[in-house]
C-alpha cells in the first residue's frame, strides 16, 4: 500500500497541541510523524485530533440496529456517524428477542470478517434491565438470563462487547461470568440500592451507561446506582452531553467528581442523525423528532439525536471543559475503557496508532473523517 503523507498545520495528538506537522500514513498506521513540510501529498484544511469513539449507537442514517440487524445496516449507520467524526463504534441493541440478538451478533462477526471500516463490536444494552428504569425499552422482553443468551455472548468472533445491565436481576456470579469471557459490564436501566450496584462492581461491573439517566438517584440517606459511579474511582461512566438528557450543571459535576479519564462521551443515537427525518417507528410506538429532542409517544426519551462531534463541541463550549480535554472524552478516553488490559490503538495520534482522524474546522464541525489513513467516503 502506498504511503500518504498529510500535513497539519495544526494537530492535537491526544497529549499536546502541535504546529506544522506532517504525519505518514501506510497500512492503516501512523509510521512516522515529522516537521518536514516541504513534502507532503494531502494537506488538512485545519485542526487535525483523534478520532471519535463512540461506545453507544443505536441508529443512524435512517437506520435502527434493532431493524433486521444485517451489514448494510451497520454500513449506513457508520457512514451517517463518520459524516461527524466518529471512527469506531459500538452498534448498540436495545432489549430485544435473543433471535435479534444472535442476528445482531452474525451481523457484526461478518462486518468484523470483512473489515467494515469503524465497526470494532457490539454493545448489548439490555435484556436483562429493570422494568421501572426501563426508558423507552420494551418491557415486554425483558428478562432473566438464560443459556439461550450465553451462547450469543460467549461468541469470540463479534470483537467487543459491552453488556448493559441491571444488578437486582443479575446475580454477581453471572457478572463475572461476563468478564470473565471479557465482556465490559455496564451498569444502567436500573433501580438497584447502592448496596446491590456495589456487588456488581465487586464481581466485575467496570462501567455505568447513560450516567444519571435511567438510574436510582443519589441521595443523603441512599447513594443509589449515581452514588456507586461516583464513589468507584476505577469505574468508568458514558455521558450525553445533548442539553436534554443531563442538565449541564450535573455533568460539570460528574466530571468534577470522578478522576479524570473515567468519562467518556457516548450519543445513544437513533436514525435521525445524519437526516432530516422527524419521526421513526420504535417497537409499537413512534419517536417524534423537536428541535433534536427525541420523545416517544408514551412520553419518555427515546436516545438522541446528537453525533460526537457536537458532543464534543458541547462539552467544550457549554461545559467549559479545555477542548484537548474535550476530545479526549469523544475518543481516547472510550478507548482506553474499551481496550482495557489491551494495547490501546486508538486515541492517540502517534507513531504505531491507528490512522484513525478527524479534522476540523474552526467551530469544531468536521471537514474530513480518515478511517485506517483513508479519506471515509
Amino acid at each position: 500500500m502506498t504511503s500518504v503523507r498529510l500535513y497539519a498545520p495544526r494537530l492535537f495528538d491526544g497529549e499536546n497541541f502541535i504546529n506544522e506537522q506532517v504525519l505518514t500514513l501506510s497500512q492503516g498506521k501512523i509510521t512516522a510523524i515529522d516537521q518536514e513540510t516541504s513534502h507532503f501529498d494531502v494537506k488538512a484544511s485545519g485542526l487535525v485530533v483523534p478520532g471519535y469513539i463512540d461506545l453507544q449507537v443505536n441508529g443512524g442514517g435512517g437506520a435502527l440496529f434493532n431493524d433486521s440487524p444485517s451489514v448494510e445496516k451497520l454500513k449506513t449507520i457508520m457512514a451517517a456517524h463518520a459524516k461527524y467524526g466518529t471512527t469506531a463504534m459500538m452498534p448498540t441493541l436495545i432489549t430485544d428477542k435473543v433471535e435479534v440478538m444472535a442476528q445482531a451478533a452474525d451481523a457484526i462477526a461478518q462486518a468484523i470478517n470483512e473489515n467494515v471500516a469503524g465497526i470494532v463490536g457490539v454493545h448489548f444494552e439490555g435484556p436483562h434491565l429493570s422494568v421501572a428504569k426501563k426508558g423507552t425499552h420494551c418491557a415486554e422482553y425483558i428478562r432473566p438470563i438464560s443459556e439461550a443468551e450465553w451462547q450469543v455472548l460467549s461468541r469470540q468472533d463479534i470483537g467487543q462487547v459491552i453488556v448493559t445491565l441491571a444488578p437486582e436481576t443479575v446475580a454477581p456470579n453471572d457478572v463475572k461470568r461476563m468478564v470473565d469471557l471479557g465482556i465490559k459490564v455496564c451498569i444502567g436501566h436500573t433501580n438497584a440500592d447502592f448496596e446491590t450496584s456495589q456487588k456488581s462492581i465487586d464481581a466485575g461491573a467496570s462501567g455505568f451507561t447513560h450516567l444519571f439517566n435511567a438510574m436510582s438517584a443519589f441521595q443523603g440517606r441512599e447513594p443509589g446506582v449515581v452514588g456507586s459511579a461516583f464513589l468507584n474511582d476505577n469505574t468508568s461512566c458514558g455521558l450525553i452531553v445533548d442539553g436534554f438528557h443531563v442538565d449541564y450543571a450535573s455533568c460539570q459535576i460528574a466530571i468534577k467528581t470522578k478522576p479524570r479519564g473515567k468519562i467518556f462521551l457516548v450519543t445513544d443515537a437513533m436514525p435521525p442523525v445524519g437526516t432530516d427525518q422527524t419521526e421513526f417507528a420504535l417497537y409499537d410506538r413512534t419517536v417524534y423528532v423537536d428541535n433534536r429532542k427525541l420523545t416517544s409517544t408514551t412520553g419518555e426519551l427515546a436516545g438522541s439525536s446528537l453525533d460526537m462531534a457536537s458532543a464534543v463541541k458541547n462539552t467544550h463550549l457549554g461545559l467549559g471543559v479545555e477542548l484537548g480535554e474535550a476530545v479526549r472524552m469523544g475518543s481516547l478516553y472510550p478507548a482506553e475503557y474499551l481496550y482495557q488490559g489491551q494495547e490501546v490503538i486508538r486515541g492517540k495520534l502517534q507513531v504505531g496508532k491507528q490512522a484513525d482522524f478527524v479534522i476540523l474546522n474552526d467551530d469544531l464541525t468536521v471537514d474530513e473523517t480518515w478511517v485506517s489513513g483513508e479519506k471515509f467516503n
